[in-house]
């Protein structure tokens, strides 16, 4: 089974998408297509790098990802694929990839030079489609491309320590469907800065003074039944690893969620201050 997942900012009114699986399968009829997401805010390429981080080890190794956002080939950002935990990347190298792989060292990147064994109007998902293919039918990555050794690095939305190691500063990065809040703050991160530390969070002159395991442990008492705790804001880790604010047990559609009624938004500042 190769499987190919497609995560772009694409939408789905469009024909885009359908076009793009008629593609691989033209390419390749064995292909298993998954979607992870076709709902990336355009060309935000730090949302992007944060849903194929928070999903591709849901799925076997040698499986490859395309990622089409801000995926056109120019001056500055040519088409790369990254060998990466065993699994296989495909994307414009705008930063998408180096935001990857802060965790794990790639095991090998290429440049894409299949560009001219392709038809004159070729696209740059034509290329995508081509480089995914021949990974997926088993093929090597020196016979698509160049290999380099390193990756466009992004110096934007960086989390940061204070000089004095009480504060780490960090960013929104990404609003799921319950408007729930995450930033790049990560628990290894946390963990590293914490030391067994007291901490507060910070955002918008708004604080939650502890990080719980999950959500439902913000109903903490016996006398009070879990539906009481509603609409109460709380931070956890999520699932992926990345600070999280939200809401308990709000809808987006209805009540409002952490994003509406706590005033954030992509970009946001969100802190963690330790206390000595």
């Amino acid at each position: 089974m190769s499987i190919i997942t497609l995560t772009t900012d694409y939408g789905l009114k469009d024909h885009f998408v359908g076009a793009l699986k008629g593609k691989i399968l033209s390419e390749y009829s064995d292909a298993v297509i998954i979607d992870i997401s076709h709902y990336i805010d355009p060309f935000n390429t730090v949302e992007a790098s944060y849903v194929i981080s928070a999903s591709y080890d849901s799925f076997p190794k040698g499986t490859v990802h395309i990622i089409g956002v801000d995926s056109e080939a120019n001056n500055e950002n040519q088409h790369i694929v990254m060998q990466w935990d065993d699994h296989f990347f495909i994307a414009s190298d705008n930063g998408i990839l180096s935001m990857l792989s802060q965790k794990i060292i790639p095991q090998k990147i290429a440049a894409i030079t299949v560009h001219d064994r392709l038809h004159n109007e070729a696209t740059d998902l034509d290329v995508f489609v081509k480089t995914a293919c021949h990974i997926a039918k088993g093929g090597a990555l020196s016979a698509i491309g160049k290999e380099i050794t390193s990756l466009k690095q992004v110096t934007d939305l960086q989390v940061i320590l204070s000089e004095d190691g009480n504060q780490l500063k960090g960013n929104v990065i990404y609003i799921d469907h319950f408007g729930n809040v995450v930033t790049n703050i990560s628990k290894k991160q946390f963990l590293e800065c914490s030391k067994g530390r007291a901490y507060e969070i910070a955002f918008r002159n708004q604080t939650i003074k502890n990080i719980l395991p999950y959500y439902s442990a913000i109903a903490n008492s016996d006398k009070y039944p879990v539906k009481y705790y509603e609409g109460q804001k709380l931070a956890i880790f999520n699932e992926a690893g990345f600070l999280e604010i939200a809401i308990f047990r709000s809808n987006p559609l209805t009540v409002g969620s952490a994003s509406t009624l706590l005033g954030l938004n992509y970009r946001d500042v969100v802190s963690i201050q330790f206390k000595n």
